[in-house]
């Protein structure tokens, strides 16, 4: 609403972060950016099928959350095409791709989830894109280009594919919750998107993969202590964070701390899985970043 005061011309800037507020904010893509790393894990060393894993994600933090949060009565039946999309089936994409691809590389395509997002909120939602905008989305798929453009992925573009499907599936996600309108609170939202999800991926798991038995027996410490992390620590806990900064501080304020993600999950998959990263992911990884940021900052001002 315009208002004749000339305050509300300035840009918004918002409260300042607190000191353990800024700590809190920079746990989160180092949280996110690590189940990365770890799901990647356990599909290398415990071979676990990708979808079962996250399967078993959601059952747990389904379990754990749902106790503490309301019935989002009236609001069901959307959640689950919800649940559907921006779990099921975007996950399923995503960390199938991630099985044939390095984390590090799997991360920063994954990160086209944003420029996505934006390109469909101008479309159904009518927000405007704006030249910083339409610019970020441009410089964030020459970015992938340039990654996918590498010799040593070429027999593995179906991968790559899958997770560009995900992230692309992720953002037709966000503009379903985004109609909901702010009518069921984030962790409620989480809660029972877990739910729904969880008998969904178990389905799509007993119909696209095999050696599910067998996994569940022979499984050991690291397998599981994946399930644990992705679903107590990047989902519950995760996201608990995420939501108390987000309800505390305008999304400009704290929302560029996500552009850490990639940093954080490469560094993983270096020291934790070993992996090697050729320079010209380096240079696509960064010119993805910079289209990420020029999408995520085109709303500073009021």
């Amino acid at each position: 609403m315009v208002s004749g005061n000339p305050q509300h011309h300035l840009p918004v800037t918002g409260p300042t972060l607190k000191p353990l507020d800024i700590l809190l904010a920079l746990s989160v893509p180092v949280i996110w950016g690590l189940g990365f790393t770890f799901a990647k894990a356990a599909f290398v060393f415990a071979d676990f099928p990708p979808i079962l894993l996250i399967a078993f994600r959601f059952t747990l933090t389904a379990l754990v959350v749902v106790p503490f949060v309301k019935i989002p009565k009236g609001y069901m039946w959307q959640i689950f095409w919800i649940a559907l999309v921006s779990a099921t089936i975007q996950y399923s994409l995503t960390f199938t791709g991630l099985d044939g691809l390095n984390a590090s590389t799997a991360i920063i395509v994954v990160q086209l989830e944003f420029p996505f997002m934006a390109l469909l909120a101008a479309i159904f939602l009518k927000d405007r894109l704006g030249w910083r905008g339409s610019f970020g989305v441009a410089i964030a798929f020459l970015g992938i280009l340039l990654i996918a453009g590498q010799p040593r992925l070429q027999g593995n573009l179906d991968a790559v594919f899958l997770v560009i499907g995900g992230a692309f599936t992720w953002a037709i996600g966000q503009i379903m919750i985004k109609r909901m309108n702010g009518a069921v609170g984030g962790f409620t939202l989480i809660a029972w998107v877990a739910v729904f999800s969880a008998p969904q991926l178990f389905a799509m798991s007993w119909i696209f993969e095999s050696g599910q038995i067998e996994t569940i027996k022979t499984t050991g410490w690291i397998g599981w202590g994946v399930v644990v992390y992705l679903g107590l620590v990047m989902t519950a806990l995760g996201y608990g964070i995420w939501y108390h900064l987000l309800g505390t501080y305008p999304v400009t304020k704290v929302g560029p701390v996500l552009l850490l993600l990639p940093v954080t999950s490469i560094a993983g998959s270096v020291f934790i899985l070993n992996e090697r990263v050729a320079g010209i992911e380096l240079i696509g990884a960064v010119v993805v970043i910079a289209g990420v940021w020029f999408v995520t900052s085109k709303g500073r001002a009021a």
